[in-house]
């Protein structure tokens, strides 16, 4: 079974500085029947002005993604990390007993773009940490994220793994689904055939029943693929 969530189907906020599109209810965008798939709890969206961003503020017993499509992230908390963090890096935050950062485009030309992640985690009140990391760019799927850091991935607090999709035009990867676990899927880029259904650049879809979810290419995309409990 497989559920569809069309980008133009997905709350939107404008705050001037910065435009967002909440895949699940988030802030002042509340629906329902969209308030996330598993422990997959966020994926906003941002496109933030050159020169603004989100000032210092605090999260707690949450694993946060950041993923830059174009642009980059400057990037300060309180555990005394001051990073960049470029288009095609990974950064994971994991909030636990608490911490503070701010997030800031330092162009003072482009826009910055990325999506912000939130993933429930599996413990509370866990030591704070962060993790940033480049992955080399290769066809098909590649383990970003999972609970026991294996093949070099970043360490997540649940028990989930988040992997990079890239294909070229015409070309498929297939993902085996375990009984009882949940893949939601985000279109980064591109366009996919998801087990026969169509996928554009920000739509969403979850499948729940299937043995085996196959991807397909229609055009050189790029998809974040979650497998959940």
């Amino acid at each position: 079974m497989i559920e569809i969530r069309h980008s133009n189907e997905r709350g939107t906020a404008d705050h001037g500085w910065l435009q967002s599109r909440h895949t699940f209810s988030f802030a002042g965008y509340y629906d329902p029947d969209h308030m996330g798939v598993s422990a997959l709890r966020v994926i906003n969206d941002d496109r933030v002005s050159p020169g603004a961003g989100f000032a210092t503020h605090s999260h707690q017993d949450m694993e946060i993604i950041s993923y830059v499509k174009n642009g980059a992230i400057e990037h300060k908390d309180s555990m005394g990390n001051v990073e960049r963090l470029p288009a095609g890096e990974f950064q994971l935050m994991s909030a636990g007993t608490g911490v503070t950062h701010s997030e800031y485009n330092p162009s003072t030309s482009e826009s910055l773009e990325f999506l912000q992640i939130w993933i429930e985690p599996n413990a509370v009140g866990i030591e704070p940490g962060y993790q940033q990391k480049v992955f080399a760019a290769r066809e098909g799927l590649q383990l970003i994220a999972s609970p026991d850091a294996r093949d070099g991935s970043l360490l997540l607090h649940q028990d989930a793994c988040l992997y990079q999709l890239c294909l070229s035009t015409g070309h498929s990867v297939s993902h085996s689904l375990i009984p009882g676990r949940t893949v939601y899927v985000h279109v980064v880029s591109g366009a996919i055939g998801l087990n026969g259904a169509h996928l554009s650049e920000g739509d969403g879809a979850t499948v729940r029943t299937d043995d085996v979810v196959e991807f397909t290419a229609n055009e050189n995309s790029e998809a974040l693929v979650f497998d959940l409990p």
